[in-house]
Formats: C-alpha cells, structure tokens, sequence
C-alpha cells in the first residue's frame, strides 16, 4: 500500500435531518478542521431543514468557524422541491472523494447508485438497503470500480463492544445461546419528519433501530441469523399517517441460540433516559453459564438542571456516544464513539485513495481493489462484502412484519436468500 501522504476529502451529504445535525455535519466539521475533510456540501428537498443546521445554536457554539455549502440556496422558498438536487450536485464533485448518505432507509438505494455511477465513495447510514439483492449489486458495482462504501454501525466502535468480540472470540464467554435487545426511541419522534416517511410500506421500529443490535450481536459473535419474525402494532403519526410504532422480533442464530429484540417510538420525553437500549447476551461453557449484558441508555452519569434545556430537568447522560465539550481550540470538539466511527469510515474512504497515489489506470484500480479487500476482511467497519447478513435479515423482518409475524427463513447455500418458513 502507498505510503504517501492521505489527501482530503470533499463531501456532499445527502439529507440535512436530525442524524445530520446531532452527528454527521458535527463529525465532518471536525474532521475538516483536522484536515481530512475539504468541502463540504449539504443537500436536501428543500432550503428549510438546510436553514434549521445553518442557524443551530448547537453548531454556531461548537463550530464557530465552520460552514457548508447548501443546495438549494438557503433563501429558497421553502415550497420549492427538487428530488433531483443531489444528483447534479454529486455529478459536479470531482472523483473518488465521498458522498453521506442521510435520507430515509427506502431511498437508500437510489442516492448510492448516483454516486457510485459517478465514481464517488459512500458512507450511508444504516441499514444499507432493504434487500440482500439491492446490497449484491452495491459490493459487485463498488468492488469494479475500486470505491469504499461503509455503512455507520456506530455501536461497533463502543470500546465494550469491542471489548466484547476481543473477549468471546478468545472463548472468554463460552457459545451464545439466548439473549434480549431493546432500543427504544423517544415519543416526540412521531411529531417529526418521521411522520412523512416512517409508514408500514416504508420502515418499522424494528429494521430502523433493531438491526443495531442484530448486527452487534452477528459482530461480536460471528454467527449469522437464520430466521426472523417481527410482529408490529401500529400507530397513527399526528399527521394521520399509519406506521408501525412498536416491534417485537425474534432472531434464531445458526448454532440455534434465540434473540428477542423489542423497538418503539414511545419512550416518554420526559422520563430521565432520552431512550431505553440494552443488550443481554446468556451463554454456555463446558459446564458452567456465562453472561455479557451492556446497559446502553445509562453509563452511571447523572444530571439535575436548573432548567429545561435538555427537555426535562433530571436526565441519564450517555456521553460515550456523542457529546459535544470543551477542548484547545475553537468551539467545542465531538468526543464518543459515534464521532470515532464517522472518522473512521472518513479515513478508510480517503486511505483506498493513499493507496493509489502516483499510479494510474488498471495498477491504480488494482491497488484500491486490494486495500478495499483488506478493509472487508478486517471486519471492523461494515461494509456490502462483510454485513450482508443485516439486508438479508432487513428483507426477512419487512416480510415477516407485513404477515403478522410469521416467520421467514434465511437460506445461505447454495445462494442467500429469505423465504417464509412452511
């Protein structure tokens, strides 16, 4: 691999909603004043949610010196939609540098195909598609033409979870054999933009925030998930739009160990934790149990305000995830793992580039191919070629939950695919 000198990147996020604002757009302004990030460009349907993160309090205080570019222009009207935007816009940054993913989980597919069409390397939130099918064609497009494509697992660089795979794949915690997940989000996201996309055709608690720990648990482990069922109730958003609001899962893995995963939009915007997550793995050694159990919404740290700010006065603070503080620069700097893995993804777009520097043609493809391959084979970032298992377990819980929770099997011999379970 080069050892020349990593060069930084432009990006263009497509999508300026609430993960924009609260990780994305804060991560990439510090990487940018690290210098691993050039330009940065923000692009939406519309100028209001663009307005919403040039004038947030947030960022104004922790990145004074810090903009982006928007499409459309902020004075827009807001009325004004162009769904086609971000095209014209990825079509205009140079190649090889990096397009974000932030728009709802079905139109995943879309904006990733413009930009690998125009040879730009992607980071998208997760999940990655809604089909196995969809991920297929991203690794094979991706892998032709030497472009990095991640997709932001976060919870995989919590230094417990990677503690925790360290750990069970020494054989510290015997074989998994039956666990609980539950991520439960805050109710104030039904008065969201949620409400215009997260309907029964679209999503469900359980593909949108489940999959974290179905994907923890397949990285800590290493055991792929064999058949899913996911039974969902229903709701209506204030707007009158019916989606599912809760989910209750079950995961059966390939050694036969079972899962229940329990995911809403409902937890009380006033309660003390801004959600409930939680993830209890029971296991087994020769003769004797073992357990691996990560409390994730309260890491021992709590707030009495003297005001409202943070939407109640008493809070659990979890600022291993993403927390804004003090530091020896301007503003504020980001610090926690959901930072770490935006860097991380970052980095691994602009090193596929390192490798390649001062050759051309087919020996650069070839040098980007080998790094891309080193990168799926390390298995720390998720990426299409090494966490196919989540759109294969995506597609069988979007079938499951449209049956009343019937369960669908996952076959990976002689192909992976899913199919309801007779």
């Amino acid at each position: 691999m080069s050892t020349q000198k990593i060069q930084p990147l432009d990006v263009t996020v497509v999508g300026g909603g609430m993960i924009t604002h609260d990780q994305i757009l804060p991560s990439l302004y510090q990487l940018q004043r690290a210098g691993m990030v050039g330009r940065i460009k923000v692009c939406a349907l519309n100028s209001a949610p663009l307005r919403a993160l040039a004038g947030s309090p947030a960022l104004e205080e922790a990145f004074p010196e810090r903009s982006f570019e928007p499409f459309p222009a902020l004075d827009a009207p807001d009325e004004a939609i162009d769904a086609d935007l971000f095209r014209r816009v990825i079509e205009e940054q140079g190649r090889h540098q990096l397009v974000v993913v932030a728009v709802p989980d079905h139109v995943h597919n879309g904006v990733i195909q413009a930009a690998l069409n125009h040879d730009q390397h992607v980071l998208t939130v997760k999940p990655l598609v809604p089909t196995y099918a969809e991920a297929a064609a991203i690794e094979r497009k991706a892998a032709a033409k030497g472009l990095f494509v991640g997709v932001e697992y976060h919870k995989r660089f919590d230094r417990r979870s990677l503690d925790a795979r360290r750990q069970y794949r020494a054989g510290r915690f015997g074989e998994f054999r039956a666990g609980e997940a539950k991520m439960i989000e805050p109710y104030y996201y039904r008065h969201s933009n949620f409400q215009n996309w997260f309907t029964k055709e679209n999503s469900d608690p359980f593909t949108y925030v489940g999959c974290h720990y179905v994907d923890l648990v397949y990285f800590i482990t290493g055991l792929k998930p064999v058949e899913v069922s996911v039974r969902g109730v229903e709701g209506a958003f204030p707007n009158g739009k019916i989606g599912y609001m809760w989910a209750a899962g079950r995961v059966v893995w390939e050694n036969g160990a079972v899962m229940s995963v329990t995911d809403g939009l409902g937890y009380p915007d006033l309660a003390a934790g801004t959600n409930d997550q939680c993830l209890a793995m029971y296991c087994e050694g020769a003769d004797c149990g073992a357990v691996l159990r990560h409390d994730d919404q309260f890491r021992g740290v709590q707030h009495g305000y003297v005001d409202d700010a943070s939407g109640a006065r008493f809070r659990f603070v979890s600022p291993d995830y993403f927390r804004l503080v003090p530091y020896d620069g301007p503003g504020l700097k980001p610090v926690g793992y959901g930072f770490e893995s935006i860097e991380a993804l970052v980095h691994a777009a602009a090193k596929t580039n390192a490798a390649c520097q001062g050759i051309e043609g087919d020996e650069a493809l070839a040098a980007r191919q080998k790094c891309l391959a080193e990168i799926d084979q390390r298995g720390l970032l998720a990426t299409p070629a090494n966490s196919w298992i989540n759109e294969l377990v995506t597609e069988a819980a979007r079938m499951s939950i449209a049956r009343d929770g019937m369960p669908v099997a996952i076959q990976y011999s002689p192909s992976p695919l899913v199919r309801m379970r007779t």
